[in-house]
């Protein structure tokens, strides 16, 4: 645009540099290939206007927005026309309590209350992209900096709104996914209407009061000994139902010895034992009959 403004006005000066007598006549020839030059260049960097892998472009023409939107590659163009890229790619806006972790420096996190009162602290990333037959609208409607006029202020309200809807500990704990769901699904059409995309939100960190935070930890440690005593209690079931089955066993043991065995049972027993002591190769005494007799050496070394 730069160019095609120089090079109107050296053509022009040229032009009339030429009819005037004046020392510049001569050089009004020169003045004037150099504007047409000039134009020429001007023209065709105006007129060929290349799009980067990711953007849109938007056609401005003297303040008035064109609905037609350039896409990726080369393009060819009014050359008094002015282009307007817009990222189409996902973008993240983070808002994080970690000094230099978010987007916006310092402590960033959004502060909100609970149902019962309490202020909870989150961390959240929003990943979304500008709807690309949307830009045009946007750069009428918004601007460029749509990131702080709409995808900030939009998510802090919807958490806000959110959240009172919730205790702290449910916030934490069991109604964190409902919770996440409930506040996509508010921003997602916020976005809608202004042609911006939601892809996905991410509750980074919940964090909650020290005073809860010590509740909590509290209440986790008494389950945890509970659970632990539970288990103690338990094996100390087994043991004394292993001890009364061992018991019985040996009590039904010495009812069949003392019912079930007669005398010529017994002696039988005792001969084979002392078979068996006879076939030892060391030397042993074994005493038989009825004890009257004298006992006999059998062998041995």
């Amino acid at each position: 645009m730069i160019l095609l403004l120089i090079g109107s006005v050296l053509l022009i000066f040229g032009i009339q540099a030429a009819r005037q007598e004046s020392p510049l006549t001569r050089l009004a020839g020169t003045i004037r290939i150099a504007g047409i030059v000039l134009l020429i260049i001007g023209a065709s960097s105006s007129m060929f206007k290349i799009i980067d892998a990711g953007q849109v472009g938007v056609k401005t023409l003297f303040g008035k927005v064109e609905d037609e939107v350039l896409y990726s590659g080369l393009n060819v163009i009014n050359p008094l026309m002015e282009v307007t890229n817009f990222d189409v790619k996902t973008q993240n806006y983070t808002m994080s309590g970690v000094h230099d972790e978010g987007d916006k420096s310092g402590d960033d996190a959004i502060r909100v209350l609970s149902a019962d009162g309490l202020e909870v602290i989150i961390d959240l990333s929003v990943l979304y992209k500008v709807q690309a037959n949307e830009a045009p609208r946007i750069l009428k409607e918004i601007g460029k900096d749509y990131t702080d006029k709409i995808v900030r202020p939009v998510s802090r309200t919807a958490i806000r709104d959110n959240a009172v809807y919730y205790d702290a500990v449910a916030l934490y704990s069991t109604k964190r996914q409902e919770f996440q769901d409930k506040i996509y699904k508010t921003i997602s059409e916020s976005f809608a209407k202004r042609g911006l995309v939601l892809e996905q939100l991410l509750v980074r960190n919940i964090t909650l009061p020290e005073s809860v935070k010590k509740t909590i930890e509290s209440k986790i440690n008494a389950e945890q000994e509970a659970q632990k005593m539970t288990f103690v209690l338990q094996k100390e079931r087994q043991e004394a139902e292993r001890k009364r089955v061992e018991a019985q066993g040996i009590a039904d043991y010495q009812r069949i010895l003392s019912t079930g065995l007669s005398d010529k049972q017994l002696q039988y027993e005792a001969i084979k034992a002392q078979k068996e002591l006879a076939q030892s190769p060391n030397a042993k005494i074994i005493i038989m009959g009825n004890g009257k007799t004298a006992p006999i050496l059998i062998g041995g070394n």
